[in-house]
């Protein structure tokens, strides 16, 4: 992968780094010169593949472990990542964090349980909210934070309705985070995807909920985790610095 250095220097955190657009922008801001902490939650040899595949393209990663939707987990995260620091002899500190890690769950209002509501809203919501309240003093001034957001929080789309309600709540986070954290300096912005090519919408595997899919794009194609990537970076480099409190949209024009 070859790409500007914007983070040269630069130390990010990736949350659900290590695969499908988590990876990419893992291995984006690598590329781009950051010092990546990829987390991962459950699969340790995904987290261990993305550290290797930034390694051997020339950027430095390592993994970050800690399972989110669960007491204690802001915590648990920030110690990892601590410790992972210093294990690369690294300055202390943060200058980008990505939250990224989530969860879908397709389930219409009928079938969500309150335990499926609980957890989704545990690991998209709560989870990215404390490792942010847990994270303000290692986050320095001029930094930035991007929340991934999705494009189903600006059209009706009662099919996944309980994970669209966590992703909204993230804009808001998103807008009052900005003001907040403003006068150091710090960006926040959301990064809103469609529908894109990952292993976490098992509905992909369906010819005609592809085509459907593909349809919804103004381009007639499916996103790819790359695009996301992109995007990602931009809104949490230098170039991005008079850009706060937005969502940007990276759906590919879905709905428009």
């Amino acid at each position: 992968m070859t790409t500007t250095p914007h983070h040269e220097g630069r130390t990010a955190l990736v949350t659900g780094g290590s695969r499908g657009i988590g990876r990419a922008i893992s291995r984006r801001l690598a590329a781009e010169g950051a010092l990546v902490a990829v987390h991962y939650g459950h699969d340790h040899d995904a987290a261990e593949r993305t550290v290797e595949e930034i390694v051997t393209d020339g950027g430095r990663a390592f993994a970050v472990h800690a399972e989110l939707g669960v007491p204690g987990d802001a915590d648990a995260l920030w110690a990892e990542f601590d410790h992972g620091l210093a294990a690369q002899d690294a300055a202390p500190g943060l200058d980008v964090l990505v939250n990224n890690a989530g969860i879908t769950l397709p389930r219409s209002i009928a079938n969500v349980t309150e335990q499926d509501y609980d957890r989704v809203f545990a690991i998209n919501t709560r989870a990215p909210f404390f490792i942010v309240q847990r994270g303000l003093e290692r986050i320095r001034d001029g930094g930035a934070i991007v929340n991934v957001s999705s494009v189903t929080t600006r059209f009706a789309y009662p099919a996944i309705i309980a994970y669209t309600m966590s992703k909204g709540a993230m804009d808001t986070f998103t807008l009052a985070l900005a003001k907040e954290l403003g006068p150091r300096g710090i960006t926040v912005n959301a990064v809103a995807p469609g529908f894109t090519e990952t292993g976490i919408n098992p509905t992909l595997r369906n010819p005609e909920i592809r085509r459907n899919y593909s349809a919804e794009s103004v381009f007639d194609r499916l996103g790819q985790p790359e695009d996301i990537a992109a995007v990602v970076s931009f809104a949490a480099g230098g170039d991005a610095g008079w850009t706060t409190g937005q969502r940007i949209d990276a759906s590919g024009g879905v709905r428009i």
